[in-house]
């Protein structure tokens, strides 16, 4: 199966799409990676889920990924004695240590940390943003506010604090265990939650080592003041726009988006643009004309991949979802002006062998009119340092690892396939030329370009570019 577009699809899955008849059509719709989110469910759905995509993989023969997405430490008040109160502008509210229940004047915060930097004149954003308080001083016991956009308020609703760095590891103990657990099953990628600092993969990656890639979610403005050396210490990113669209003003997050895009091409590490992009279709079977041009914006710059939440784990169309956003992502990359705008973003290649040589699969593909462009790797990346120059050739990606093919399903413009290790470059270019013929993208006749390292099997070797034909 081909998938006649560069970009690439996640689903997270849920109680919507759950069974495997599910499961098989919204990867036949155009699913290339599946999300199980750890803010929901059971370890016991988690491994379901799980076993049935494999069981798709199996059948329909392709490597599918898996991204397993850790909750994170998500704050939140305590709870009211009647259950919610009405917070009014202008009144004082605070957040205390105390873990009575609340009332329309006070409530329990059970995060210390947070009465360690809290201070005078920052905002607090209660309930995804819909309230705002000023602080108006900290004891270290209370955090005393003044309302200054009001509403409803009710039990354990989240609080985020955009004005500083907190001091609040991105694991929490309930995502230690979701990691082990994500990791014995076999998950391709994990996902880490409120990010702020390059310290804070420290710990995750002890923990993963090369049992997974390691993905960032950017949802924290304080992640933005080191974003360079962030993208730099991951394998790959989530601009996560639900919680960065909380503690951002609305109108800077899509100039922030770019900026996160722009930042992942330049290191070569894939991106996934997430949140919100068909969110009506949760209810609805056809999106609106403004989450159409939202995702279509993202392919038009450079995106790897667009993901689906609610609208497919629990919305009522979820496969119809999938459908839109490949029809969505075709129309885009068949745009002439798609072709022109991808070119006019082309990075330069960074002084080292790989990217030399991937630079070169690039033009070489494109002046001799290849049909396809093949990277053998063994650790995937040869084929992520091809996908970083976007060739307008599709890239044949070629490894012994299984576990390495599955990981490149996320990334843009890369066909990932298992094939027995090689030993020669004879016996490479029969690979090739076998693979791409039996794969669909060439015919007798047809020219490729193919890049490798030797010696064959050393991870990160690249350093030999050949044309062949089939």
């Amino acid at each position: 199966m081909i998938r006649s577009r560069k970009a690439r699809i996640v689903a997270t899955l849920g109680p919507a799409t759950s069974d495997i008849d599910t499961i098989t059509q919204l990867f036949n719709a155009g699913a290339d990676v599946f999300r199980l989110n750890f803010s929901h469910g059971s370890h016991a759905d988690h491994k379901r889920r799980y076993d049935l995509v494999r069981e798709v993989e199996r059948v329909s023969g392709r490597p599918i990924s898996i991204l397993a997405d850790m909750q994170g430490p998500k704050l939140r008040v305590g709870p009211f004695a009647a259950g919610k109160v009405m917070l009014a502008e202008g009144a004082e509210f605070s957040l205390d240590t105390n873990p009575a229940p609340g009332d329309v004047n006070r409530v329990y915060l059970p995060h210390p940390e947070l009465f360690e930097v809290v201070a005078a004149g920052q905002s607090l954003l209660l309930d995804d943003g819909k309230l705002r308080l000023e602080v108006l001083d900290n004891n270290g016991e209370r955090i005393r506010t003044r309302v200054k956009h009001g509403g409803a308020l009710s039990d354990r609703k989240g609080v985020n604090v955009p004005d500083t760095i907190l001091p609040i590891p991105v694991l929490t103990q309930k995502d230690r265990v979701d990691l082990e657990f994500a990791l014995s099953l076999g998950a391709d990628w994990i996902a880490l939650s409120f990010v702020q600092r390059p310290e804070d993969l420290v710990d995750a990656r002890e923990l993963i080592g090369d049992r997974a890639g390691l993905m960032v979610k950017l949802e924290k403005p304080a992640a933005l003041d080191r974003l360079d050396e962030i993208v730099q210490a991951s394998d790959s990113v989530m601009v996560a726009r639900g919680d960065l669209g909380v503690e951002l003003p609305p109108e800077r997050v899509p100039g922030v988006q770019k900026r996160i895009l722009r930042s992942c091409r330049s290191h070569g590490k894939p991106v996934i643009i997430a949140t919100q992009m068909l969110e009506s279709m949760i209810a609805a079977p056809v999106p609106t004309r403004a989450e159409a041009s939202d995702v279509a914006t993202a392919i038009y710059d450079g995106a790897d991949a667009v993901m689906l939440s609610a609208e497919s784990a629990s919305g009522a169309f979820p496969v119809q979802a999938v459908a839109m956003m490949d029809r969505i992502i075709k129309e885009v990359e068949h745009d002439p002006l798609y072709r022109s705008l991808i070119d006019a973003q082309h990075e330069l290649p960074l002084n080292t062998p790989g990217d030399a040589i991937c630079a070169a699969l690039r033009d070489v593909a494109q002046t001799i009119n290849a049909v396809v462009a093949v990277t053998y790797t063994t650790s995937g990346h040869t084929s992520l340092r091809a996908a970083r120059q976007r060739p307008a050739a599709p890239i044949l990606s070629i490894t012994p690892k299984l576990a390495t093919a599955r990981r490149l399903a996320l990334v843009w413009g890369v066909h990932s396939t298992v094939s027995p290790d090689i030993g020669s470059v004879d016996e490479m270019v029969s690979a090739a030329c076998g693979t791409a013929a039996r794969e669909g993208f060439a015919s007798p006749g047809d020219q490729v370009a193919i890049a490798a390292g030797m010696p064959f099997g050393e991870s990160g070797t690249t350093n030999l570019l050949r044309i062949a034909r089939v």
